[in-house]
């Protein structure tokens, strides 16, 4: 049963390979989409999640078999950084398999500064692992209300600088945008803190229809306009370049894969 995948559609955009360590979460998202991928009720999807059964024989199975050259993102599915039953040890574990096979890493969380208790296994990777974290409000109560579980924004946004005062690479993800207003603010806290390298911006996608009524062009361009002179590696999702046509962008802004971590900038582990 192998257990590292390579997504499709929009998943595919933010890596090439991927792995699930959990099923469920404990961050409860309003706008969360696993449930319904997994055909799960809320109830049932939202708690205090288990690792999947074997999942580190599994993957250990899929490091021996294949020499991965593009990154591996934990996870889709759920948060391994989320309250959970073994307190993220699986993750931990994972995190040592893959470095110790030479995998490239990708990790994405809304646990905060529970990522950094595995500061000293990301140290063992070099250029070889991105961490960061999903960025949605500048506002505490409008996170809790839509996120009620996650770690509080400036919670993730003092992890993100201790990460990168670390010397580990950095990326925060702006997908779903809920409120143009509250992620701009965000781009430009983290600009001032000088604490991220790679943005991926996307949009809020099908959400009662609340993404309607958004204009994603001009948000785009208030984006650009920040970014750009701050010449920071910017990946700009499907969904939103279509939805704003008139905004020309570059090819490094479209490619999903010019800033993806690869094993030619990993180092073994020891």
């Amino acid at each position: 049963m192998p257990v590292i995948y390579t997504p499709t559609g929009m998943a595919r955009e933010y890596s090439p390979h991927a792995c699930n360590l959990y099923i469920g979460c404990s961050h409860c998202c309003r706008y969360c989409y696993a449930p319904h991928t997994l055909q799960r009720s809320q109830r049932d999807y939202f708690g205090i999640p288990t690792p999947r059964r074997d999942v580190l024989y599994y993957l250990e199975r899929d490091l021996q078999k294949n020499s991965y050259t593009k990154q591996i993102l934990l996870s889709f599915i759920g948060d391994v950084y989320c309250r959970n039953a073994d307190d993220s040890a699986t993750t931990r574990a994972a995190l040592q398999l893959l470095g110790y096979y030479n995998a490239p890493v990708a990790l994405l969380s809304k646990g905060g500064k529970r990522m950094l208790r595995d500061l000293d296994v990301f140290k063992t990777f070099g250029d070889g692992i991105m961490v960061g974290a999903t960025l949605t409000f500048m506002d505490s109560e409008k996170s809790r209300h839509w996120e009620p579980g996650t770690a509080s924004p400036e919670d993730r946004l003092e992890t993100l600088i201790e990460l990168h005062r670390a010397g580990i690479r950095t990326f925060a993800s702006f997908e779903p945008v809920i409120d143009p207003s509250e992620s701009l603010n965000l781009i430009q806290r983290t600009l001032r803190d000088d604490s991220v390298e790679h943005y991926k911006i996307g949009k809020l996608n099908n959400y009662k229809r609340l993404d309607n009524g958004v204009d994603w062009q001009g948000f785009l361009v208030d984006v650009l306009k920040l970014l750009r002179p701050a010449k920071k590696q910017v990946y700009i999702k499907k969904c939103l370049r279509e939805l704003a046509p008139d905004v020309y962008l570059y090819d490094d802004e479209t490619d999903p894969e010019r800033y993806i971590v690869k094993k030619n900038s990993c180092t073994t582990f020891p």
